[in-house]
């Protein structure tokens, strides 16, 4: 990857991470080196908002502008953003004019930020806005904020140096982002912690104003594959709207907990799994456990009765052996786990036993349990009220002590929990239950 890096020579936070990172490279680690790019500084006069068309004569992958961050409410903080206007240009640039962005390697930058954040300091996306916007190659800017103290500070500038000398791709997933203030708190706390990797993000003051070519832009210049929407920082009519205009476009809108969820399967597999889950259950979430790389996908079904008692047992403990699966397992939008999994065709055979395995061992830990031939038998005792009005015991204190199973004493008799329960059976088909020990 050649990397051409700019920094303007008034720009004192410009000045310091450039100064560490010719530091850094004149030192020659092998960590640098392995990354397999190449660097080109380029140095301009002037402010770098205004720096249209700077990179027309560079031959480079991505370009990243070694920049100082201002703030009204100063604070120390490092920052990385793509430049744009989503309305007038009143920082540079032109109007309604979105350079292109560079996701991954901003994300990957974000990452190594929060690794070498000098005490003090928070890391942070920022919003899409300023100059320049006439630029060819994808782009981010880096940042030391907010005042002189922070921009000649070598500290930060060493930190920023290693963070744009050691940023790691991951599988990243380009986003679009909606939503928030300046600093874009949702989108850096997903790119930190998943695999989205935003492009342009829209503050909430912008959003009322964009229109379909505006978003469309967006998604363009982002290279994004699905859109992500801080809801609660939208008032409603204008969440609706934009909703509305993504799905005109259409683009894929993603939740915070579905990022999340994602896993390391490519997003064309993930894509297609969303579509199977969507025919399944309108509205319905993908969650990928451990399936990785690509393959054929297939769907594996359990007896939906089975499924449904080891989440009455325990739903924590199955989501987290599901964990080690290779299988995507689909909730509704009411978060009820649907009897149909998803995962390659070469694992669909091991699957069903696991499947079934687990949601046997799971009943078997937490309830009372027999087998006959291929048949599980749960047998569920119950407070029954019935039997405790016969026996002479009144609704109240004395109902919720048996239920919790407490002997109790009414007109001098002894009444415990057995004698006012009954049994309910439920039975399960399984073939080959007694593989599943």
């Amino acid at each position: 990857m050649k990397v051409a890096l700019i920094n303007s020579r008034e720009d004192k936070a410009g000045r310091n991470i450039r100064h560490h990172i010719e530091q850094i490279l004149s030192e020659v680690p092998e960590d640098v080196l392995a990354l397999g790019r190449t660097y080109e500084f380029v140095e301009v006069s002037g402010r770098l908002i205004h720096a249209e068309c700077v990179d027309s004569n560079l031959d480079a992958d991505v370009v990243i502008f070694l920049s100082r961050h201002s703030s009204v409410n100063p604070a120390p903080v490092l920052t990385v953003h793509v430049t744009g206007n989503f309305g007038a240009a009143e920082l540079g640039g032109s109007p309604r004019t979105l350079a292109p962005a560079a996701p991954a390697m901003m994300q990957a930058t974000l990452r190594a930020l929060a690794k070498h954040c000098p005490e003090g300091y928070r890391v942070s996306y920022e919003v899409t806005h300023h100059g320049p916007t006439g630029l060819s190659h994808p782009s981010f800017f880096v940042e030391i904020g907010s005042t002189e103290k922070e921009w000649n500070d070598p500290i930060a500038g060493r930190a920023v140096a290693e963070a744009v000398l050691g940023a790691m791709i991951i599988e990243a997933v380009p986003l679009i982002g909606f939503g928030g203030t300046h600093y874009a708190a949702r989108e850096t706390e997903i790119a930190l912690s998943a695999r989205g990797a935003f492009g342009h993000i829209a503050h909430t003051r912008e959003i009322a104003k964009l229109d379909e070519p505006m978003i469309r832009q967006m998604v363009l210049q982002s290279g994004a594959v699905a859109a992500y929407i801080d809801r609660k920082a939208l008032d409603h009519p204008v969440l609706e709207r934009l909703t509305s205009l993504l799905d005109a476009i259409p683009v894929i809108r993603l939740s915070e907990s579905e990022i999340a969820a994602m896993g390391h399967i490519p997003w064309e597999v993930y894509r297609s799994v969303r579509v199977v889950a969507e025919q399944l259950a309108a509205g319905a979430r993908c969650f990928v456990h451990a399936l990785e790389g690509d393959g054929v996908l297939a769907q594996v079904e359990i007896n939906p009765v089975l499924l449904a008692e080891a989440v009455k047992s325990d739903e924590p403990a199955l989501i987290q052996a599901l964990h080690t699966l290779p299988v995507v397992h689909i909730s509704t939008h009411d978060n009820r786990i649907l009897p149909v999994f998803i995962t390659y065709e070469k694992h669909s055979s091991k699957i069903i036993n696991a499947l079934n395995t687990l949601c046997v061992k799971i009943i078997r830990s937490n309830e009372i349990t027999a087998t006959e031939n291929d048949q599980l038998i749960i047998k569920k005792v119950r407070f029954d009220p019935k039997r405790a009005r016969e026996l002479g015991v009144l609704p109240g204190p004395a109902y919720k002590r048996l239920a919790s199973g407490q002997t109790i004493e009414e007109n001098g008799q002894l009444i415990t929990p057995e004698m006012v329960a009954s049994v309910h059976e439920i039975r399960v088909h399984i073939p080959g239950l007694e593989k599943y020990s």
